[in-house]
């Protein structure tokens, strides 16, 4: 967001050059530079033992489309705790690993996305009300839902992230970990 008012005193800001930053919206009355502000937030690729990632659908955000776990930053928490917090609350999941897999801007919402994998054992998925459905998904068969690979789709590139982790056979097909088969989830 650029500001037009001040934030303190209500004045319309002028430009004044700050350094390197160039023009940035300034008020005389608070001598105060006011530099452009975003919104931030988490997105989380959640995947489990059995290389399966939580898909999720939300209608608004997409009917067609599914995406990963996400969530606004809330004031005096960190990306991670962020991350963590959203993945218990929208499909009652804990983490038992987390790494970070970069920043990334989504221009449409001037909104800066902090990616995470984020590891867990499989379990029923306990859906928030604004989560439509959720399922655990084959790594290989996400991109046939996931919204479409173009520029500042952080879940795709998330998604690029933790193929490239996985392990593949001559034939690029994911290696199953070993004595796995018949699973159930259990609850969380």
């Amino acid at each position: 967001m650029r500001y037009q008012y001040c934030p303190l005193c209500g004045t319309k800001l002028t430009n004044k050059t700050a350094g390197d930053d160039g023009a940035v919206p300034f008020c005389k009355k608070c001598n105060q530079l006011w530099f452009d502000t975003f919104a931030s937030c988490s997105i989380v690729l959640v995947a489990n033992e059995y290389n399966e990632i939580a898909l999720l659908r939300q209608g608004y955000l997409s009917d067609r489309y599914t995406s990963f776990v996400s969530g606004y930053i809330t004031p005096g928490e960190s990306a991670e705790e962020t991350a963590v917090r959203e993945v218990k609350e929208e499909i009652g999941v804990t983490l038992n690993t987390l790494e970070y897999a970069g920043t990334y801007w989504f221009a449409k919402k001037e909104l800066l996305m902090h990616g995470f994998i984020g590891k867990a054992k499989k379990c029923n998925l306990i859906l928030s009300q604004e989560v439509d459905s959720a399922e655990w998904t084959p790594a290989k068969e996400v991109v046939k839902t996931l919204f479409p690979d173009a520029l500042g789709n952080a879940a795709f590139a998330i998604y690029r992230k933790f193929m490239e982790q996985l392990p593949l056979d001559i034939n690029d097909n994911v290696v199953s970990p070993k004595n796995l088969t018949g699973h159930m989830p259990y609850n969380c």
